[in-house]
């Protein structure tokens, strides 16, 4: 839900493969065990072709406090994927005359600066202009609590406009808590129940559906972050993400959407091709998701701690789906070694090595960074043996020592360099570096 500045960046060499008929089970296995051995993913993997699912794999903990393994029947929250849904049920109203998507919004929202400008395409498609509230440093100090219709409206009415409408795109989860309203209106159905009627219950998706508080009982996995240790993190109420980010599901659920969704089991043909048709990087709760040469269709998420992808290549009939309820590593490296797998590809067993340091070694580093370069700080601290990372508004996060002054965060592909004499540190990220010095 909350986009930062370290967000890891899917960088793909373009070559011809083709879907090859190879060991990618034993190979997968491999894989994934290598992640749980070194305590560096918690999560599930699943993969579909022709519509049947032909890999699943759960490794980690639905619950580290009790104890508690994953299993493919563990739910996940998964974040901004609830996207792609919520821009199918549009879809729908429009096939059954219900709204058109060229029709502005201010019949329900008055409020909402440019509303008499901005079409519920415009929503969909994040040409709005409207701000994204998960973008503001205070998000994180109400979140967890419930909000009404009322008080959302208010919180995004008060963002106000960051651009004319349709005169670019600019993700903002804002659009699509709104096209829930226009939903529940449109229908005077809950959100919650025109999921289930539309979607879940035709597809037969047992296991997808809004969350409520994470109970374990119900095999829903809580989430962590690294912070030396895995320590769980707080849960955001449902009714602020909405359409934007509510649902709970599994990565076998996300397959079984995915193969329907592109198998025209949900759709009119011209209702899809309206998702699939991206302009400034954006389609309609899709996204272009290239692997080598093939291109695949759909969605990333991240709430709580919770990182999600599903991706479908129609060419080859082929459906992915990756959840994690805490990782140390990137959810794109994961995601290449497994379509590699899949596809015939070369990759590597990854062998992880430690850098030890102690306690007493990470004074030197501690404090506020800020660089000239970019209204952003970065504050660390260390937590017993670990060194923690927080960016300006954003939660905190173990670095992982490389060699002498120099760490890394895989999770989205960042590395820190520091000069202990300078008092400077090298933020390296996405082919840049950028320069922090201590305050």
């Amino acid at each position: 839900m909350k986009k930062t500045i370290l967000t890891a960046v899917l960088l793909l060499t373009l070559c011809q493969i083709g879907f090859a008929q190879t060991n990618y089970t034993e190979k997968l296995d491999n894989y994934f065990n290598a992640l749980e051995e070194s305590d560096k993913f918690m999560g599930s993997v699943a993969i579909s072709k022709n519509g049947e699912i032909i890999y699943t794999k759960s490794i980690g903990f639905a619950d580290v406090e009790k104890n508690v393994k994953a299993t493919k029947n563990s739910k996940y929250r998964i974040g901004s994927i609830s996207k792609s849904f919520t821009a199918v049920l549009i879809l729908k109203a429009t096939e059954e005359k219900k709204l058109d998507l060229t029709q502005t919004i201010y019949k329900w929202f008055p409020t909402i600066k440019n509303a008499d400008k901005i079409s519920i395409k415009q929503l969909l498609s994040h040409r709005s202009g409207i701000h994204n509230f998960t973008d503001d440093n205070e998000y994180l100090t109400w979140n967890t609590q419930p909000k009404t219709e009322k008080e959302m409206l208010e919180i995004i009415a008060k963002g106000g406009s960051d651009f004319e409408p349709d005169s670019k795109a600019e993700y903002s989860n804002s659009n699509f808590v709104l096209l829930t309203y226009i939903l529940e209106t449109t229908f005077s159905k809950s959100y919650s129940d025109l999921l289930q009627k539309y979607i879940a219950k035709p597809l037969g998706l047992t296991n997808t559906y809004v969350f409520g508080k994470i109970n374990t009982n119900n095999n829903e996995c809580k989430s962590y972050n690294f912070t030396g240790a895995w320590k769980a993190v707080t849960e955001t109420d449902f009714t602020i993400p909405l359409g934007a980010g509510a649902i709970i599901s599994t990565p076998s659920d996300l397959t079984k959407f995915a193969d329907a969704l592109f198998g025209g089991k949900l759709l009119k043909p011209e209702s899809l091709e309206i998702m699939k048709s991206v302009k400034d990087g954006y389609g309609i709760g899709l996204f272009q998701m290239p692997f080598h040469d093939k291109i695949g269709y759909g969605h990333r998420g991240g709430i709580d701690g919770f990182s999600s992808v599903y991706s479908h290549f129609a060419d080859d009939k082929i459906s992915y789906a990756l959840i994690t309820n805490g990782t140390k590593l990137s959810m794109d490296d994961i995601s290449i070694t497994v379509l590699s797998a899949i596809y015939g590809k070369p990759y590597d067993i990854p062998v992880f090595t430690t850098y030890n340091l102690t306690s007493e070694d990470f004074d030197k580093y501690l404090g506020v960074y800020a660089s000239k370069e970019i209204p952003f700080k970065i504050t660390f601290t260390k937590d017993g043996n670990a060194l923690i990372a927080q960016g300006t508004g954003q939660p905190a996060f173990s670095l992982e020592a490389t060699e002498k002054n120099k760490f890394k965060f895989d999770q989205a592909g960042a590395k820190f360099e520091f000069n202990p004499i300078d008092k400077t540190m090298i933020l390296s990220q996405g082919g840049g570096q950028i320069k922090f010095t201590k305050e």
